[in-house]
Formats: C-alpha cells, sequence, structure tokens
C-alpha cells in the first residue's frame, strides 16, 4: 500500500453512493480537516439530500472526471468491484465499504489491482476505529492479558430493512471475523459454521461459528437478525482474566481473575479461576466514523498506516466464505 507526498492542500474526495452509509461518509468527509468533497455519484440519485450545492453524477465516471485524488466506494457490494477497478485504472486511492467485494475472486482482483498500480487501496471496517476496539487492542498489544484463550464476540439485534443483496454473514459477522483477527493480530486458520433461516428470506438470518486463530486462539461469533434487542461485544479472555470491549455503548470493562483464597470447600477444590474485582475505564468516545476517514487520508498522504488493507479485505473475505461452506457442507474449513 502506498501513499503520496505530505501536503498542505486537501485532497480531492469523491464519494458514490448516497445511500445509508454514503449520506453519513458524506457528512464526515466534509467534517474532516484536509479532506474536500468534491463530487458525489449514485445512479438512483440523492434520496438523503446530502449532495448540497454539488451535482450529483450517475456514474463512477462522473467522480473521475471531476479530477478527483480519493475516493470513498459506499454502493451495494455487488458493484465493489467494478467501481473500484475503473478507480484503481484511473490513479485514485480508494477506500471500498466492507466486504472487498461479493466474493473472493473479484477481491483478489482488486487488491492486486491497487496493488500494482501503487496506490493505498482500503477497506472500511469501521468497528475497528470504535473507541471501545481501540482501547481494547492497546490494552492487548502493552500485553496486559497475558496469554490470550479465547476471543467472543456477539452481534444481534432486528433485521435491518435496508439489506436485501446479502445474509447475516456478509453484512454482520464480515466485521466479527475482521475484528478478532485484528485484536489478536493473527489470521484463521479453521472456522466451522451453522447459519439458519427463520425470516422467509433467501439469504441465511443466524450463524454460529467457531474456529481457531493461527496463533491457537479459538475464536466463537454469535451473530443475528432474530433477536428483539440490540447487542455488539467482544469478549478477550487470557491468563489474567477477561476484557469486554461493548462497542454499541463503547464500553471496556476488564474482568480480573480472583486472588483472594475461599474457605468453601467445594469450590476451593476446583483448580480454575474466581471472580476479581471489576474495573470499567474511562476511555475518549470520538465518533468511529470520523476516526476512519482519518485514517485513510493520512495512508493517501504517506503518513500513517492504520487502514484496514485490502489484503486485509481478502482474508476476511475468505473465512466468510469458508464460515458459508462450512455451514453448507457440515465440515470445518481449513484456511
Amino acid at each position: 500500500m502506498a501513499g503520496t507526498t505530505a501536503t498542505d492542500a486537501p485532497l480531492r474526495v469523491g464519494l458514490i453512493g448516497l445511500g445509508s452509509m454514503g449520506r453519513h461518509h458524506a457528512r464526515v468527509i466534509r467534517e474532516t480537516e484536509g479532506m474536500d468533497l468534491v463530487a458525489v455519484a449514485d445512479p438512483g440519485g440523492d434520496r438523503f439530500g446530502v449532495a448540497g450545492s454539488l451535482t450529483v453524477g450517475s456514474d463512477v465516471e462522473s467522480l473521475i472526471d471531476a479530477g478527483i485524488e480519493a475516493a470513498m466506494v459506499a454502493v451495494p457490494t455487488i458493484y465493489h468491484e467494478e467501481v473500484a477497478l475503473k478507480l484503481a485504472e484511473a490513479g485514485i486511492h480508494t477506500m471500498v465499504e466492507k466486504p472487498i467485494a461479493h466474493d473472493v475472486a473479484a477481491g483478489r482482483r482488486v487488491a492486486g489491482a491497487f496493488e500494482e498500480a501503487g496506490l493505498t487501496g482500503a477497506v472500511g471496517y469501521v468497528e475497528r476505529c470504535n473507541p471501545a476496539i481501540v482501547a481494547l487492542r492497546d490494552k492487548l498489544a502493552e500485553g496486559f492479558l497475558g496469554e490470550i484463550y479465547q476471543i467472543q464476540t456477539f452481534r444481534q439485534g432486528p433485521f435491518p430493512a435496508r439489506i436485501s443483496d446479502v445474509g447475516v454473514v456478509k453484512d454482520l459477522a464480515t466485521h466479527d471475523v475482521d475484528l478478532a483477527a485484528f485484536v489478536a493480530g493473527s489470521p484463521y486458520s479453521s472456522i466451522w459454521a451453522r447459519t439458519t433461516h427463520r425470516s422467509g428470506r433467501e439469504f441465511e438470518d443466524m450463524v454460529l461459528a467457531t474456529g481457531q486463530l493461527a496463533d491457537g486462539t479459538m475464536v466463537g461469533h454469535t451473530v443475528n437478525w432474530l433477536s428483539p434487542f440490540k447487542e455488539r461485544r467482544t469478549v478477550v479472555t487470557g491468563e489474567r482474566g477477561a476484557l469486554v470491549a461493548d462497542t454499541l455503548n463503547i464500553d471496556l470493562t476488564f474482568y480480573a481473575n480472583g486472588t483472594i483464597p475461599t474457605e468453601w470447600d467445594a469450590v476451593a477444590a476446583f483448580r480454575g479461576v474466581s471472580e476479581g474485582d471489576i474495573t470499567t475505564y474511562a476511555i475518549p468516545k470520538r465518533e468511529p466514523l470520523r476516526v476512519e476517514q482519518e485514517r485513510f487520508r493520512d495512508a493517501v498522504r504517506g503518513e500513517g498506516d492504520e487502514v484496514v488493507s485490502m489484503a486485509e479485505g481478502v482474508h476476511t473475505l475468505e473465512v466468510v466464505e469458508a464460515i458459508l461452506s462450512a455451514a453448507g457442507d457440515g465440515v470445518a474449513v481449513q484456511l
């Protein structure tokens, strides 16, 4: 991944896709220092009214013709490859909303095109920029938990009407696959899963997945669109206790292993851990999407490398497709 030389001039940014995510990207790009939203496009028009004084183009060519230096792609997943390849050919640094493409082969073509062109290519996994995950990653990087044993994620809630082209695995579980590999700093080596179709749609609406990372860490993902409550938690268990990142409420809590001996024989005989102190940390709470755009800006300028690379995006898509394969075949998939 390469960036341009640092400059004081704002990046000329184009945005394609003005739907549920694109409207937020438009606002944040405008509010981010060092970025200037100069062109927008959406073949379906501007239903949320975010273009302002800008003319709404009908395709990616209209962005390219506007002389942009960087682009944000927020179109439906099925169009990611087509749009991203045209931007790479035009020499434009690009962030593509997750997942990188509709399948692994397409994702590899996109990643390869940006690498070959020497451009900054990134994937928009905004959960990495959630303050709770940032704080969690910092704690793990300093060895706070000691050896990591297990990472579990829980991402549950009602069905979102905006989703029509994919199931819960490619829409939601992709976040958790990316997060587990990110916080552990290790790729997946195997995965097994089960899915259900309870809502009468073509695509799956619930998945339970278990697997292992290359460093031996166990992982588990509980993801669905069938719960009447919203839950977004990442739980990392290690030798000193457990860290729980609540990305919905933006909290990070540490559950320490207990150190006080017990006189209750039935419990004392168990050679495991006991409940210890609970600490909830005060953490800075910045908007994740703003942090994501700042990291992209810095990467394009050659001033940072905290974006999710397209190679990482491809690996996540490989795991996501393995989850669907494992659910269909009933056997674990080795990666």
